[in-house]
């Protein structure tokens, strides 16, 4: 990812996180990827009423999904309304999906949605991670880091 990216993607006025996946894992790598949509669900994610909480992705049959996303049913939508946890199709070429089927046959790898975001064209784009699971002491370490850095920051502001 360049920085011209990185700067449009924290530019994005809907950033949707998934805080609890960089906690349970490592992401070995990462890539976007575009979401098959139906109805209302593009105005609700505008909105920023959407969940990555408990979202996993899985591949079946040449095709990947996003499993377990909330997306909240639009205000305003009538009897065109969505369903809100419905599985939602991503849209990567077949060489990414393959590499990523090929990753996740190994034990402790899966592939989690970490943020929800619409680019400079209004398409919604989700960034996926391969990651491998955390063990229990690697949780250990990683909240004593974050307690340092805050501890850090504490102490340069007295200054």
């Amino acid at each position: 990812m360049n920085k011209e990216e990185e700067l449009l993607r924290k530019k994005s006025p809907v950033q949707v996180r998934n805080k609890k996946a960089s906690f349970e894992y490592f992401f070995v790598d990462t890539y976007t990827a575009g979401i098959v949509l139906t109805g209302t669900e593009i105005k609700s994610i505008r909105m920023g009423k959407a969940s990555l909480v408990d979202t996993f992705c899985f591949i079946n049959n040449g095709e990947i999904w996003v499993k377990g996303m909330n997306i909240s049913p639009y205000f305003y939508g009538s009897y065109n309304n969505h369903e809100a946890k419905r599985d939602r199709k991503l849209l990567l070429n077949k060489r990414e999906i393959n590499r990523l089927q090929e990753a996740t046959k190994q034990i402790g790898y899966t592939i989690v949605p970490t943020l929800l975001f619409i680019d400079k064209n209004g398409r919604a784009k989700v960034d996926i991670a391969l990651a491998k699971g955390k063990k229990e002491f690697d949780k250990r370490q990683t909240l004593k880091e974050k307690e340092d850095c805050r501890e850090m920051d504490r102490a340069m502001k007295h200054f």
